[in-house]
């Protein structure tokens, strides 16, 4: 069960990472075959916004992938669902909402 679930969320995130960097990257060509002048061009502005808004989201798809990578990593060890801070288990409501987890909601709400 955990296996699958972390197999499809790291499924998904692939999907969303391609499909961002390939939006990304027609930002940025669109962008290059323009004369716009970002600082000039009425629209500029907006083409500089949108291409730093897709990196953003590329940057927090490749976080999340490393957290599945690791929470995956933490399975094969063993390890995955035991609470980093606590030692105690994580709640199979809490890994269903969020499989890369590292604590359970006590610790979790602790560090807020």
């Amino acid at each position: 069960m955990d296996r699958e679930r972390l197999d499809a969320e790291r499924q998904e995130t692939l999907r969303r990472l391609a499909s961002l960097t390939d939006e990304y990257d027609g930002v940025v060509a669109a962008s290059r075959d323009t004369n716009a002048d970002d600082e000039h061009d009425p629209e500029g502005a907006t083409i500089a916004f949108e291409r730093s808004q897709i990196g953003t989201l590329v940057r927090q798809a490749r976080t999340h992938l490393a957290e599945v990578d690791a929470a995956m990593e933490r399975l094969d060890a063993g390890s995955y669902g035991t609470c980093e801070q606590c030692g105690g288990p994580i709640g199979e409501a809490r890994l269903e909402a969020r499989p890369v987890a590292r604590t359970c909601i006590t610790c979790a709400s602790r560090r807020r």
